[in-house]
């Protein structure tokens, strides 16, 4: 799982610079500002310089310890520097602007407050404007240095997010794919192993015929190396977690019907109405689409062997109104015909079913007035649009 890089430090953010030199630059201006010999001078502003160590654990009471300094001798940057910090860390902003408001009137009214101007000139004026310059400006720096930390926290959250969703994007289509090589699995295996029980079942009953018993043994050969071929692309690209995009090669076609029906040991018959399919030749369809009719058509078949043994297929294409609609319909089981007996999971039409409402089309499976089974899929044109018409009923 991968995980954001710290971001490295720059080194003029290290504690080793941001906590001394404030310190260093505020004593130096109490020594180069104040009268050396005033004790009061002297002790508030240097009391003020040695609070700022402290300054990044208890912003506010600093900010309260630098205002004795500003107020009684001449110094401006630890006050400066401590209302910044405040500014940077303190999220309550009627605590920051009552230390602003503060600050402006200690730089204002000075000591002692016998020398108060009674009067309002250019002087005063300016001194008014200078005390609010010196409060605005620290308090504009740290709230521009606070906003800076919470939108790169906000941004780091957001690729944090990204990076998750991604992930669950990744697990999501990984499943989906192997959902889909779980079906294409099932109905290649099943549908080779019935023909081979098929031809299995014929070579036993002309077992007296040399000729057709070496055929009938090489047919169950031939299905017996595609079924493995088959199984060992779809196992492969399983163990290769199915992220790769990859297809499994050749993907059956409409074209491929005609030989699926004929190979599959059933009296069907293949009717593609013709007027109709005129109007959208199968290779307009998508690839998706396609695949998916020729499985319903391997599925319906393998059934019919299973569970209605020489009975009549008929299997309906039928391409209309931007639709491809197949229909497989079988009659009733011929009472002589020896049922085909394999393991069932009964998961087979489920997962037409699935696959069918995947491409936004639908499928119905019923049985007929007749006696037989009707299996028939409604597939549109397009695999992202939604279909909301049900499939006839014949």
């Amino acid at each position: 799982m991968s995980t954001t890089a710290e971001p490295r430090r720059r080194w003029y953010l290290s504690p080793w610079i941001t906590v001394p030199v404030p310190v260093v630059l505020a004593v130096l201006d109490a020594l180069l500002a104040n009268d050396l010999t005033s004790v009061v001078q002297m002790s508030t502003s240097l009391v003020a310089a040695a609070a700022l160590l402290l300054r990044t654990r208890w912003p506010l009471a600093v900010m309260l310890l630098t205002l004795p300094g500003l107020q009684l001798s001449y110094i401006w940057l630890a006050p400066m520097i401590a209302l910044y910090t405040l500014a940077a860390a303190e999220r309550r902003r009627w605590v920051v602007g009552g230390c602003a408001l503060l600050l402006a009137v200690a730089q204002f009214l000075p000591w002692p407050y016998s020398d108060v101007p009674v009067q309002w000139d250019r002087t005063t004026t300016l001194a008014a404007m200078y005390s609010l310059m010196t409060a605005i400006a620290p308090v504009v720096l740290g709230l521009l240095v606070l906003t800076r930390r919470e939108l790169a926290v906000r941004l780091d959250e957001l690729t944090r997010g990204q990076e998750r969703e991604q992930r669950l994007l990744a697990h999501s289509v990984l499943s989906t794919e192997r959902a889909r090589l779980a079906r294409e699995m099932h109905d290649v295996v099943s549908h080779q192993v019935s023909l081979i029980s098929i031809q299995a079942g014929a070579l036993q009953v002309r077992a007296d015929d040399p000729e057709a018993t070496a055929e009938g043994a090489r047919t169950i050969r031939q299905l017996a190396v595609k079924t493995l071929e088959e199984l060992r692309q779809m196992v492969g690209v399983l163990r290769a977690a199915g992220g790769d995009g990859r297809e499994l090669s050749p993907q059956p076609t409409l074209a491929d019907l005609p030989r699926l029906i004929a190979a599959s040991g059933l009296d069907a018959v293949l009717d593609t109405v013709p007027h109709q399919s005129r109007q959208q030749p199968p290779s307009a369809w998508p690839e998706p689409v396609e695949r998916a009719a020729y499985r319903t058509v391997q599925e319906s078949l393998t059934n019919i062997r299973k569970y209605a043994p020489g009975a009549a297929v008929t299997v309906t294409v039928r391409a209309d109104a931007g639709r491809l609609q197949v229909e497989i319909r079988n009659g009733p089981a011929d009472p002589g015909a020896e049922p085909l007996v394999l393991p069932s999971g009964g998961h087979g039409l489920v997962g037409l079913r699935e696959r069918a409402q995947q491409l936004g089309g639908s499928l119905l499976a019923r049985p007929t007035m007749e006696g037989g089974y009707l299996v028939s899929a409604v597939l549109p044109l397009r695999p992202e649009g939604k279909l909301p018409a049900r499939p006839a009923d014949g």
